[in-house]
């Protein structure tokens, strides 16, 4: 069986979709997506960020961002901290699913960076500290698909 993901591709423009609550932990995660898309080698000037007023919001842009057809891949990023009510059942839910949803419908990788979690010193150890930059593999994902389908659609792939 041949190996789809043997080299990087230009990969073309990404765009990047950050909501702005919990700005202290996505900003971080925001600095590990942009490390990601340098490692990969996608120029600065590719790669438009566009920030949102929280994780709810990130489906809708998403969508907004596939529908332009300018995007080889999206990646999400967010911080849903669960709280006393199950509010964050509902944003952590509706975020997971309607990005779920672009992606299938665009055939177009989403990378999720969209940090679930019980506190917020969970958030930090996953914005940089010690279990990584979740921000970082949203990014890597996301743009490793990108190649993968890329390379699908140009029929590099053989039986």
């Amino acid at each position: 069986m041949p190996d789809i993901f043997f080299r990087p591709r230009h990969h073309g423009r990404v765009a990047i979709l950050v909501s702005r609550y919990n700005e202290l932990i996505t900003s971080k995660l925001l600095d590990g997506a942009l490390v990601g898309c340098d490692e990969a080698g996608v120029p600065r000037h590719q790669v438009d960020v566009v920030w949102l007023p929280g994780a709810f919001e990130l489906p809708a842009a998403a969508a907004a961002a596939a529908a332009t057809g300018r995007y080889a891949c999206l990646v999400a990023l967010g911080a849903v901290i669960r709280g006393e009510t199950p509010h964050f059942e509902y944003v952590a839910g509706a975020a997971a699913s309607g990005l779920t949803d672009v992606s299938r419908q665009h055939a177009l990788p989403v990378g999720f960076g969209v940090l679930t979690v019980d506190t917020l010193q969970q958030a930090i150890d996953r914005a940089g500290g010690s279990a990584g930059n979740k921000g970082h593999e949203a990014a890597a994902a996301a743009l490793g698909a990108a190649d993968a389908i890329a390379q699908l659609r140009a029929n590099h792939v053989e039986d």
